[in-house]
């Protein structure tokens, strides 16, 4: 039953979380900021944010920001939510995401090794130019 609230707080503080962090923070332009999981700790005292950010190359000014703002994020949640105790939030950069991403490249380059007619433009075989 527990673990089963467990649940429920971490896509409660993933709801709330991605809203807030869409309407109230503001993040240089062209960044996309998600908020991808939340693990909240069984005592409910602390929960893990993991936040992905495209592009990657982003990710330490994400973070600079996000750090700036904590202690207003954190007023913001504990006013949103009908819960006691609410529980500190920290940020952790989501890895999952670029490992997921790593391996379709691999795969995409292994489907282009096996497969290279599907992958390469048709070549023009047999088709003449004019001349004019």
């Amino acid at each position: 039953m527990a673990n089963n609230r467990i649940a429920r707080v971490n896509e409660l503080i993933k709801r709330e979380l991605s809203q807030i962090l869409l309407k109230e923070i503001e993040f240089p332009k062209d960044i996309l900021v998600t908020v991808t999981r939340v693990e909240t700790s069984a005592n409910l005292i602390q929960t893990k944010v993991y936040i992905s950010v495209m592009p990657e190359k982003q990710t330490p000014r994400v973070f600079q920001v996000l750090n700036q703002e904590i202690f207003d994020i954190q007023q913001i949640v504990n006013k949103r939510l009908k819960m006691r105790p609410v529980p500190k939030i920290k940020f952790v950069e989501e890895k999952k995401t670029k490992e997921a991403g790593k391996i379709e490249e691999l795969l995409e380059r292994l489907r282009s090794t096996l497969h290279p007619s599907e992958t390469s433009p048709p070549s023009p075989k047999g088709k003449r130019l004019k001349k004019v």
